[in-house]
């Protein structure tokens, strides 16, 4: 692109974030109940992961994030998947966004965001909304290093390091990104001012404040009505571009296994300061034009 995310994120006006890419998938009719959830279309539909992307750059996004977000060599592993096959359907995230981008009928530039999950995705037994999950930060390190190095060397324009719940893995993949050459940005889950586990966001957002490689940091998939004050205190400790994404609103009731209420998310939260805002869960493409819209981008 003839202008690097960081800075387009410094000097230019806000960008906007594609919606959640496994709303956009199961719209179309995809299955996503398995363990590796969207990252199992890697491998059985990876043109539908173009098209979904296409999508999102279409109504409006200027960031598409990958279908990396569960893609794990331990979780394609228990799918009989070997670490080469793994690390190559990895790497297909950043493929199929670019091939996205380039199918775009759009001037403007358009970015990829490698995602990179929280440890407790891999897991798939909820574990990724409460942290803590009994492992030193050298071994999350350990985890998250020899994804990062695949999809670093796929070479996309920013690293998404998202829906981190606790300080202690956010310490481990701030250590883990050292040195591949690929800059990153930092997104917690939150609940309220706190992180999922429950360290104040001040002390969360502090970790990345003198890291050189974060070119951003924020929160994702969470309430609504939790982002401005997130964006405020994540603006104030590290004075680095924030980043936003929230849920539509509704809430997942396990019993049921359906979302509940209805969506709460409004558009204008784009003003609330971040300078690269979009959507998470059940956000799709039609949300994602009205906050390009309120942002005067569309």
């Amino acid at each position: 692109m003839s202008t690097d995310l960081a800075t387009a994120l410094a000097e230019g006006p806000p960008l906007v974030l594609d919606g959640g890419l496994s709303n956009q998938l199961a719209a179309a009719g995809h299955d996503l109940s398995d363990e590796l959830w969207s990252a199992r279309l890697l491998a059985e539909a990876p043109e539908a992961v173009t098209e979904a992307h296409l999508a999102y750059y279409t109504a409006g996004a200027d960031v598409a994030i990958t279908a990396s977000y569960q893609a794990t060599f331990e979780g394609f592993a228990k799918r009989g998947i070997g670490r080469a096959e793994a690390a190559r359907l990895m790497a297909s995230s950043v493929e199929l966004a670019r091939e996205a981008a380039q199918r775009a009928e759009v001037t403007r530039p358009l970015w990829v965001a490698a995602s990179v999950g929280p440890y407790g995705a891999m897991l798939a037994d909820g574990s990724e909304y409460r942290g803590r999950y009994g492992l030193t930060r050298a071994e999350l390190e350990r985890f998250h290093r020899p994804r990062l190095e695949v999809l670093a060397e796929a070479a996309p324009d920013v690293l998404a390091l998202e829906t981190i719940p606790d300080t202690d893995e956010a310490a481990a993949l701030l250590h883990a990104v050292r040195g591949l050459g690929v800059p990153a940005w930092l997104s917690y889950s939150i609940d309220g001012d706190h992180t999922r586990a429950g360290q104040p966001l001040e002390e969360a957002f502090a970790l990345a404040a003198d890291a050189e490689e974060i070119i951003a940091v924020g929160v994702n998939c969470c309430a609504p009505e939790d982002v401005p004050r997130a964006v405020e205190t994540a603006a104030r400790v590290t004075g680095k571009a924030v980043v936003a994404y929230p849920n539509s609103g509704e809430t997942w009731n396990a019993r049921t296994r359906a979302w509940d209420d209805s969506p709460t998310l409004d558009p204008a939260f784009s003003a609330t300061g971040a300078r690269l805002v979009g959507g998470c869960c059940r956000v799709g493409p039609e949300t994602i034009t009205a906050i390009a819209r309120s942002l005067g981008r569309a």
